[in-house]
């Protein structure tokens, strides 16, 4: 037996063991880079979050240090008795309801459009994602102005069809949602615009002309290809949408700020004023837990929904 032969195992071992030590190596460099990260998430997420399901038994307030006394479940069955608590999560459930479907479709019709033409998508991807990078605080002020009683654009349009006395949207009860609902869609459109066109772009434009080859009409290759191969990013938007909406605060807060009366006050309104204008900490911890509660099991039925579709498929 050669010598070559009695030193290969010996070899391969230190091989090993040197990978081994590259690997521990490159780890240690992973979780350096990862630290900084991981404090800020520790420190202004986990760290919060379990403060707040705690604080959620106790009668926990502002005014006073510690987390008081515990109460077990009454901030809870307190809510859940409250009308008002059930008020805001109605007032949640319509914006959710007025936003969500424009938000889909008409990204979806407009992200169609623009992958169709053949010139000025960068204008179009351009107009339609600007207003989202804004600030909320700046789209608010625009709308605002828009929907201001006898000077704003929306009251002079009714003035321009006969209208004498221009509608105040943000100042009456049964519009000021939908006038909330309407600057939002407008601000954030853009968004679900480029998630869209980014999944027109990913379908091979061969599948579109073996389909005109076969006779398919535009709304047929829309209808059994595009549809069913942006499925996916269907669900997406649809989830990103609805934890979005379910989480609506700065117009709501800066254009009304719940107002007229409650008729705007959605979840997060209800938790800031709970909180922060009645020193009810404890309340406000109760009612964010709920929420988070609400918006969990709407992604576990989103990831239910994926994975019955990739069975599917």
């Amino acid at each position: 037996m050669s010598a070559q032969t009695l030193g290969a195992p010996t070899v391969t071992r230190t091989v090993a063991r040197g990978t081994d030590s590259d690997r521990l190596r490159r780890s240690g460099k992973a979780w350096l880079f990862i630290a900084p990260f991981g404090l800020f998430y520790l420190a202004f997420l986990l760290g919060p979050s379990l403060y707040m399901f705690v604080a959620s038994f106790f009668d926990t307030s502002i005014v006073k240090t510690g987390l008081g006394n515990f109460i077990g479940l009454e901030n809870y069955t307190t809510l859940l008795s409250s009308s008002d608590f059930w008020a805001s999560m109605w007032h949640t459930l319509q914006f959710t309801l007025y936003t969500v479907p424009p938000l889909v479709v008409l990204s979806f019709v407009f992200a169609v459009l623009a992958n169709r033409m053949q010139r000025g998508q960068v204008f179009w991807r351009m107009a339609f994602f600007t207003p989202f990078i804004l600030p909320s605080a700046a789209i608010s002020l625009i709308w605002v102005f828009i929907f201001t009683a006898d000077t704003g654009l929306w009251a002079t349009v009714q003035k321009w069809f006969g209208s004498d006395a221009p509608t105040p949207v943000l100042a009456t009860p049964s519009l000021a949602m939908v006038g909330i609902a309407v600057a939002t869609v407008w601000w954030t459109i853009g968004f679900n615009f480029i998630l869209y066109l980014a999944g027109l772009q990913d379908i091979p434009r061969e599948l579109y002309e073996a389909a005109a080859i076969d006779g398919a009409t535009p709304w047929q290759q829309i209808r059994h290809l595009t549809i069913p191969l942006l499925s996916r990013t269907t669900t997406l938007v649809l989830l990103l949408q609805i934890i979005a909406s379910l989480k609506i605060f700065d117009q709501v807060y800066l254009m009304t700020n719940g107002g007229p009366g409650t008729s705007t006050e959605t979840a997060l309104v209800f938790i800031t004023k709970t909180g922060f204008t009645d020193y009810r900490i404890g309340a406000a911890a109760a009612a964010s837990f709920l929420l988070f509660v609400v918006i969990v099991v709407i992604a576990l039925v989103r990831q239910i929904v994926e994975r019955a579709q990739q069975k599917g498929a």
